[in-house]
């Protein structure tokens, strides 16, 4: 169970990281439906990073609950975002 609840941190997470990532990297102009988008994107960025994170820092006890697969889930949202915004903001 501890896994699954550890799992619905990273998408939440990555989700509040994508929105976030609206508010840092400015548009010129707004886009609707971008939220959600972002929304989206950082949850299965977060989810996918969380994983690495799991596999690269925790060797003995691999849980999702663990302090390598929030860094990771974080690091790889935050980063996967972070790109996508700024090629759209490369394409107005």
């Amino acid at each position: 169970m501890e896994n699954w609840i550890g799992v619905a941190i990273w998408i939440v997470l990555g989700g509040c990281i994508g929105l976030a990532m609206k508010a840092v990297i400015k548009l010129p102009k707004t886009t609707p439906g971008h939220s959600r988008l972002l929304f989206t994107l950082g949850a299965f960025a977060a989810c996918i990073g969380g994983m690495l994170g799991v596999g690269i820092a925790e060797f003995d006890n691999p849980v999702a609950l663990s302090l390598g697969g929030m860094a990771g889930a974080v690091i790889f949202a935050a980063l996967m975002t972070g790109i996508y915004r700024w090629g759209i903001k490369g394409l107005t």
